[in-house]
């Protein structure tokens, strides 16, 4: 989970930071379970369940976590072959994210439409890959179509672009400016694919974020003789090599599969058949969202606790599988 020794201070800060703003929920149960629950739930994943979208994207950790807690929650929407439109997407992360940002959406819808012409309805699985892309390599991302579009306008980029802290606002907003312009001239012309590759090569070599691994990134562009800026992104999304990288989601074959979940949902609905007070849908929906509740930093003990009453005892977390 801890991939540097700043994303140690970072969870190290959070846990306090909870811990001072919750002191009598908590401090009732004793610091050492309290800290104990807090990484525990940090290493299976499910830390970043109803936080606010500048801690779910904060570490590479959290962002894959996110990803993955996502499909976890909504897998049944691609079992069951569901279509669902951008702005209804949005909305099934902000259950999870409040304040989860439309532009985040639309960029990942940006890249299963290939161009935004009209909101299309997208599979579940199309949508999450292309937003694992997206949400994972942002910054990286938004370096590589301001190179893009310079390449666009016959420009050679002699200086690499690497976003600090301060100004990844402004290079999104740039990007954004430029998005109609870029795709006008891409369904015309597109760029060079050695070209680009050479460019993302001085990139990876600075930047100092996450991005896509080279190698993945130079198969897809020795597949081509142009290359368009979202058909790229496309392929990136399905590479099986970029999706083990990231290691949130099972492959395309396994997508759907996932029988821990299956055995969860499947004794939550016994458990509703046999109770005489749950006699409507919604005490359903009311259970799942207990399931996934339980996992929250901020609920983990009374959720525990009451668990422990209720049931055999057990306090297994219900994303244990996580590697």
């Amino acid at each position: 989970a801890f991939s540097t020794d700043g994303d140690v201070l970072f969870y190290l800060r959070d846990a306090v930071t909870q811990l001072l703003d919750h002191q009598q929920e908590y401090t009732t149960f004793g610091l050492i379970r309290y800290f104990a629950e807090y990484f525990s739930s940090v290493k299976n994943s499910n830390h970043v369940l109803f936080r606010e979208y500048n801690y779910i994207r904060a570490t590479p950790h959290n962002r894959a976590s996110f990803i993955r807690v996502f499909w976890r929650c909504y897998r049944q929407i691609g079992k069951s072959g569901d279509l669902l439109s951008t702005l209804e997407y949005r909305s099934l992360l902000q259950l999870l994210c409040p304040d989860f940002p439309l532009e985040m959406v639309q960029r990942a819808a940006r890249i299963v439409q290939m161009e935004d012409v009209v909101d299309c309805l997208m599979s579940f699985s199309d949508f999450l890959y292309a937003l694992q892309l997206h949400f994972y390599y942002p910054e990286f991302l938004n370096s590589m179509l301001l190179i893009y579009q310079d390449l666009l306008a016959g420009k050679s980029p002699n200086t690499v672009i690497v976003p600090t802290s301060t100004s990844i606002d402004l290079l999104r907003s740039v990007a954004a400016e430029n998005i109609s312009k870029e795709k006008q001239q891409q369904q015309q012309d597109g760029v060079d694919p050695s070209t680009l590759a050479q460019c993302i090569d001085a990139l990876c070599d600075r930047f100092k974020h996450s991005h896509p691994p080279r190698s993945c990134m130079r198969e897809v562009l020795g597949q081509t003789n142009k290359v368009y800026y979202y058909s790229f992104l496309m392929s990136l999304a399905k590479h099986e090599s970029i999706n083990q990288t990231i290691g949130a989601l099972p492959s395309r074959a396994e997508f759907l599969i996932d029988p821990e979940m299956d055995q969860d949902l499947d004794k939550l609905i016994a458990q509703i058949s046999v109770s005489p007070s749950s006699n409507s849908s919604g005490s359903a929906v009311g259970g799942l969202k207990e399931v996934h509740r339980r996992a929250s930093p901020r609920r983990n003990i009374h959720h525990r606790r009451k668990i422990e009453v209720e049931s055999d005892g057990s306090t297994e977390e219900t994303d244990s599988s996580e590697n």
